[in-house]
């Protein structure tokens, strides 16, 4: 494994978008992240989030689909090294799920922050 040479960046990125896409096309999960992204890109263009919030939005989105890629990661290996039920595969993959969940708990609570007044501003109320 020292001698071996390691690949060109372009083939990197290719492994790497490969698997951004194997996560969107299986997983459920990454699907409704994605659509829940482009609904709130769709909300930000109409209701004219600022450029700071736009960041924050973002920085969200970002954090939330890479744990859902390292969640699946996580549960792909478990998965590779045990067929059978074990305490530990079962902790391995509930934390990263957890890690996921408390992500996206927090990305919708900053969400309502941010949007919230602006929909009711928009609505007149």
């Amino acid at each position: 494994m020292a001698g071996r040479k390691k690949d060109p960046l372009y083939k990197s990125f290719g492994y790497a978008f490969q698997g951004i896409f194997t996560c969107i096309h299986k997983e459920r999960n990454m699907k409704i992240h994605c659509m829940v992204a482009a609904l709130v890109v769709i909300a930000g263009l109409i209701l004219g989030i600022s450029v700071t919030e736009w960041c924050i939005c973002l920085g969200l989105f970002g954090m939330v689909m890479a744990l859902e890629l390292v969640n699946t990661a996580v549960e792909a290996v478990v998965d590779l090294v045990t067929e059978e039920r074990h305490p530990l595969a079962k902790i391995a993959k509930d934390t990263a799920a957890g890690a996921v969940l408390i992500a996206a708990i927090m990305a919708a609570i900053v969400g309502l922050i941010i949007f919230v007044p602006k929909g009711l501003a928009f609505l007149g109320i």
